[in-house]
């Protein structure tokens, strides 16, 4: 997931479980009060990193980060914009590169036309688990259900895809914003009849439910991009982009490392998220690690926007308006090395 952040310190049943309406609140706010940016970093100062700790999607960057001796701070977009973060979930701290879903880089650059995609580190396999005893064969069958999700976010809009698929929308379910880790015992109890997220959520409610459970691919449909971002600002100073260069050089070898043998990847993102190795394990598969610019971000950037756009009440922007958000000259700079 992409789209949440969160911070340690906390239990871990206190740390996500937070997230729910909190979590909905703050992505909604990215075009209110703005906080006061921090001033920028000393040239001489470490890279500024900052991500969403407990997303397995991470994965490649905490890898980055260990290789390199930087921090990943717990933040997202909204440090590169000084921007408020979900309280609770945000440190403080102006960011040089960042990570978050495409939603929340299209929801943020609407007032900071600034904000740059360098790459995409993670695709994250979304998909939803129903229960199969409340009557749900199909995805049509979810007509009338009421579905754990967060309607704001990519797992939102993965749903309004799915749903689409076979006619429906959003007007036809209950959408219930629980707190992440209440979802797949709000299954279990009956409370709601599937459940779609961000994993590991998803895996934990399809195992809460066992053979009762029935799983809808969110394959050809739609697969979270999980970007890493930057500021037009940061790659026009000499300095900080060749440290954003460099980072990303490591993000894409750490990528191909992982690939081949995930077992440090998975310890360290168990380390950072709070959740077991072996609940890490079991959505490991749910990802691909791609550390690459995907052919069709920008489309998906585009028909994304409209759906934005539409819960925002704003005139959505044309295609070549966001493709300004993306800059491929840094991946392409930093695969020359």
């Amino acid at each position: 997931m992409g789209d949440c952040i969160t911070t340690r310190g906390f239990g871990v049943t206190r740390r996500r479980g937070l997230v729910g309406i909190a979590l909905l609140m703050a992505v909604t706010a990215a075009g209110g009060a703005k906080a006061q940016a921090p001033a920028a970093s000393p040239a001489s100062a470490p890279l500024a990193v900052y991500g969403n700790r407990t997303t397995i999607e991470l994965a490649p960057v905490l890898m980055a980060a260990e290789r390199t001796g930087t921090t990943v701070k717990m933040g997202g977009v909204n440090n590169l914009t000084g921007d408020p973060g979900a309280p609770g979930y945000s440190s403080d701290g102006l960011a040089d590169v960042a990570t978050n879903a495409e939603t929340q880089a299209l929801r943020f650059s609407v007032k900071n036309p600034n904000l740059r995609i360098v790459m995409t580190v993670t695709e994250g396999l979304y998909r939803m688990v129903a229960r199969k005893s409340a009557g749900i064969a199909t995805v049509a069958d979810l007509k009338g259900k009421r579905v754990a999700t967060i309607p704001q976010t990519s797992s939102g809009y993965f749903v309004s895809l799915l749903l689409a698929k076979s006619g429906l929308s959003f007007a036809d379910i209950t959408a219930v914003p629980l707190a992440l880790p209440d979802m797949p015992k709000a299954l279990k109890d009956g409370r709601v009849d599937a459940v779609s997220i961000w994993e590991p959520e998803v895996e934990n409610a399809a195992l809460a439910i066992g053979p009762d459970a029935i799983d809808f691919s969110g394959k050809g449909i739609y697969r979270e991009l999980f970007n890493l971002n930057t500021t037009a600002e940061a790659l026009a100073d000499p300095v900080r982009r060749a440290r954003v260069v460099a980072f990303v050089r490591e993000i894409v070898r750490a990528a191909a490392d992982l690939r081949k043998d995930p077992t440090h990847a998975k310890q360290l993102v168990a380390q950072a998220s709070g959740y077991s190795y072996e609940v890490v394990d079991r959505s490991w598969a749910h990802h691909n690690y791609i550390a690459a610019l995907p052919s069709d971000l920008l489309d998906v950037m585009v028909t994304e926007e409209i759906w934005l756009a539409g819960q925002d009440k704003r005139t959505a922007r044309g295609r070549a308006e966001l493709a300004k958000l993306i800059d491929t000259s840094v991946l392409a700079e930093a695969l020359k090395n």
